[in-house]
């Protein structure tokens, strides 16, 4: 894969939802497309197995707030 910089401001900065959904998109289109080389293809499935990792790790955390908020108020009216 070429070095676009995407690898390196990955490891740098954490990218939110957003950002790695849209990444993710980005990726799964180029690779539905075709026309890389195989190591650019594995690169790029590298790349969307951590986008996807990424977002499942931020709709986790806000299915366990959303689960926190809800279970809240229950527990203080009991």
């Amino acid at each position: 894969m070429t070095d676009d910089g995407t690898a390196a401001a990955a490891t740098t900065s954490p990218l939110g939802y957003e950002q790695a959904r849209d990444e993710l998109i980005e990726v799964v289109r180029r690779l539905e497309a075709g026309g890389t080389s195989l190591e650019d293809s594995l690169a790029l499935w590298e790349r969307g197995e951590e986008l996807a990792k990424v977002c499942r790790h931020w709709l986790e955390g806000a299915r366990a707030r959303l689960d926190a908020a809800l279970a809240g108020p229950a527990e203080d009216e009991g």
